[in-house]
């Protein structure tokens, strides 16, 4: 079992602008986004990261730019984490995609929506929960099966990834909170996958410090594989819900 914090990168110059970035290049966190990275470092100080993986995006790798330097890391990339293939809808503004049919569709019936010109949210969630867990089997056999590690990635792959753990079907994703910086917990076991966080913008991440064997429960049916008992454990973070969820997750601005 490992466990891995989805990181969504802090907040970017697309959020601010209303415009769906997707896989735009140039693309990098604003002044607040920045200082969201910066705040990070103290923020997982308690924390014995085994590794950081990231998406191959500008965003991304600003976002954990001050991580890896304030612990001597060097990340991983894994382009299966990057932001979904919007095609011709990239670059386009939030607005104006609303008026769009497909809006509908991605908002009501996700697993059907197929951007034009680029990929459907279906294949987005398959390639990226199977990176999650490739990364989660390298990094355990590298670093134990109770290692602790940072996945940063984009609002909808991540929202994604929970619905999968979480076995909702990809068209309740919507229902899911993703901000900018905000941590999201999956503890992945060899019978099922638990989550621990969502949508976590400031609360207290000790908890997520594995504990020793010694401490583990005993005598469960589940001990073996009880985030509870055996690794980082906590409730789902309260998340407040958005008026309209929209694609690339919500923008961080108020």
């Amino acid at each position: 079992m490992t466990t891995v914090i989805l990181l969504r990168h802090g907040r970017s110059t697309a959020n601010v602008s209303g415009v769906l970035a997707g896989r735009s290049t140039g693309v990098g966190l604003d002044d607040h986004g920045r200082a969201q990275a910066e705040k990070l470092v103290d923020r997982l100080a308690e924390l014995p990261l085994a590794a950081v993986v990231t998406s191959p995006l500008q965003r991304c790798q600003e976002t954990v730019a001050p991580l890896l330097a304030a612990r001597g890391l060097e990340a991983t990339v894994e382009d299966d984490l990057s932001e979904v293939d919007y095609g011709d809808w990239t670059g386009r503004k939030l607005g104006d995609l609303g008026k769009e049919d497909l809006w509908k569709v991605v908002q009501a019936h996700p697993s059907a929506a197929v951007f034009p010109g680029g990929e459907g949210l279906a294949a987005m969630q398959a390639r990226a929960v199977a990176a999650i867990r490739r990364q989660a089997a390298r990094i355990g056999a590298e670093h134990g099966d109770r290692a602790l590690w940072v996945a940063c990635s984009h609002g909808d792959v991540i929202k994604a990834a929970v619905a999968d753990a979480l076995g909702l079907h990809l068209d309740s994703f919507q229902r899911i909170v993703v901000d900018p910086c905000s941590v999201s917990v999956i503890s992945y076991t060899p019978t099922r996958p638990f989550v621990v966080r969502v949508n976590d913008t400031g609360g207290d991440l000790s908890a997520l410090v594995p504990k020793p064997e010694s401490e583990e429960s005993e005598g469960s049916a589940d001990a073996a594989d009880d985030p509870t008992a055996a690794a980082p454990g906590g409730p789902l973070s309260d998340t407040a819900v958005p008026e309209e969820a929209t694609v690339g997750g919500s923008t961080g601005v108020a």
